[in-house]
């Protein structure tokens, strides 16, 4: 079971789920327009060794949803908020897609705080001016607000995948809501696609593990060269997996970064 904490930085307020373990710190997030939900199948493994904590990022799920900031500085700074006021040392951090992304630039600006870094199907390339638009492409073909939670599921895809999705809607009015802003999260991804961040992998200094899906955004070119650009990395490819893996396979998930810290100075 989990405990509710809430974290306020500069007038934004930011949930998250405690599993209040006596362990190391693990601070999980998620990726755009996700929720802190989305990790509870991995969170209950990883709570009888860790205190996890798993943050609704700013804009999204139960975290105030229209933040005048939603920079790359400020998705990393509310990380060390949620350390700093949780009482977190030494953290491990693991993020999925922008939430890996965050994850990446937190280790590299903030080697203090972070011990150990588990990026899920994320990467730190760019600029990419046509981002924002695909991703506006995306929610506008959302048929919000769904009619049921059922029908929720079946667009997202069914099964894990779909009903981790569905999860973070809300319902209101007999109807099934999303808990963002649409322009919110348009224009987080537009502050993301104006910089490259690639310089930023190479200033990690801590123990660091890739898992990518089978089916992954990311080319085997890419990987190679972010392999090469920081030796300590340690890459694995799920098989049969979509970007979504720690939705669908938390349980492999688990088993990668279990022995992974383990065998790390974490």
């Amino acid at each position: 079971m989990w405990t509710e904490r809430v974290v306020e930085r500069e007038g934004v307020r930011l949930v998250c789920r405690d599993w209040d373990g006596d362990g190391p710190a693990l601070v999980l997030l998620h990726g755009l327009a996700g929720h802190a939900g989305e990790w509870d199948a991995l969170a209950g493994s990883l709570s009888p060794e860790y205190r996890v904590v798993a943050v609704d990022q700013r804009g999204q799920g139960a975290s105030d949803r229209f933040p005048a900031d939603v920079s790359r500085d400020a998705f990393v700074e509310d990380v060390v908020a949620v350390a700093d006021q949780l009482g977190l040392e030494r953290v491990v951090l693991v993020g999925q897609s922008l939430g890996g992304h965050t994850a990446i630039l937190a280790a590299a600006r903030h080697p203090e705080l972070v011990r150990a870094l588990v990026v899920i199907e994320a990467d730190v390339s760019g600029p990419d001016p046509e981002w924002p638009v695909h991703i506006r492409r995306w929610f506008d073909s959302w048929p919000a607000p769904f009619p049921s939670r059922d029908a929720a599921v079946q667009f997202f895809g069914g099964g894990v995948i779909g009903t981790g999705w569905a999860d973070g809607l809300e319902e209101r009015g007999g109807q099934w809501w999303p808990r963002f802003d649409r322009d919110v999260m348009v224009r987080s991804v537009a502050d993301a696609a104006q910089h490259s961040f690639a310089h930023e992998w190479e200033r990690i200094t801590c123990p660091t593990l890739l898992i990518l899906a089978q089916q992954s955004f990311i080319s085997p070119a890419r990987v190679d060269d972010l392999m090469r650009r920081r030796v300590p990395t340690v890459s694995v490819s799920i098989p049969g997996t979509r970007h979504d893996l720690h939705l669908e396979q938390p349980e492999i998930v688990y088993g990668l970064i279990s022995p992974f810290l383990a065998g790390s100075s974490a």
